[in-house]
């Protein structure tokens, strides 16, 4: 790679850049693609803290649990704990702990996502729920949508963790939480808050958990109306890289508008390390 001068970087990357003290690093289609690590992440990761600045992982993937990812990452060649590795589930619990007491939640998602709920001390239930939680679910049953959307036509108030509409794969596309949600919202009419990006649920929790002023963080992804949507109407900044979702013609259709749009993370490597 030849190192750039920063007079050849474009202004405004280089801005972005400068002011941030954090990026907050979207997963899949971003620093790897399903299981395989893109070949410039790690250089990266490396001349992030190089530089003194610093980096947070966070997705929106509700299928797995937190442990789950800070393993996968691991097994990349990645260290992680649970101070730089965050992801929706932790978003709605926090928020059912501070307005709800002791609620029965009916959930619709994977074992992972239920044990989750679980081990922050919410009992999960069958029959007669306080709640509804719809996750991204690939053990997903046509029970389980008829539950949900029973409950939840009776008068219960239910919540949606992520509003992806499709998780990215090896093979394409998979229907992730908003393609559930949006089923759930044909049959009862109910539209479901949702707490993963780009809610201020997300962005509040990310502000509390880096420590960071709002201004000085960067949100890097693929995905215009989570990754890109969450940093609109705030004062920090978004990059849109082009290594998942997002092609040219989702980017000129979206009336969302990233700060700057980079071909990857290696473009974001050469700009840390112009000199």
């Amino acid at each position: 790679m030849n190192q750039l001068l920063r007079s050849q970087i474009d202004p405004k990357k280089l801005q972005v850049v400068d002011n941030t003290e954090c990026f907050v690093l979207d997963m899949d289609g971003t620093i790897y693609l399903d299981s395989n690590l893109f070949p410039f992440t790690k250089d990266f990761l490396k001349a992030v803290n190089e530089s003194g600045r610093r980096y947070v992982f966070y997705t929106n993937n509700s299928s797995k649990k937190l442990d789950d990812y800070i393993e996968k990452l691991a097994k990349l060649g990645i260290t992680a704990t649970d101070k730089d590795m965050f992801i929706s589930n932790q978003v709605i619990i926090k928020f059912l702990k501070e307005n709800y007491t002791d609620p029965k939640l009916y959930v619709v998602g994977t074992p992972s996502l239920i044990g989750e709920f679980e081990k922050a001390g919410f009992k999960v239930v069958e029959e007669d729920p306080d709640l509804v939680i719809v996750g991204f679910d690939t053990t997903l049953t046509y029970k389980k949508l008829d539950d949900a959307c029973h409950y939840i036509r009776n008068g219960v108030q239910a919540y949606g963790v992520n509003m992806d509409y499709n998780c990215p794969t090896q093979k394409g596309f998979i229907p992730d939480c908003g393609s559930i949600a949006a089923l759930i919202k044909a049959s009862t009419g109910v539209q479901l808050e949702f707490f993963g990006k780009p809610s201020r649920h997300t962005f509040n929790y990310l502000v509390e958990k880096t420590g960071c002023a709002p201004e000085k963080l960067t949100f890097v992804g693929d995905r215009m109306y989570t990754d890109i949507a969450i940093a609109e109407g705030t004062p920090a900044s978004s990059v849109l890289v082009m290594t998942g979702e997002t092609d040219e013609k989702i980017l000129a259709e979206s009336n969302v508008t990233p700060t700057v749009i980079c071909r990857s993370l290696e473009e974001l490597t050469e700009i840390i390390n112009a000199k």
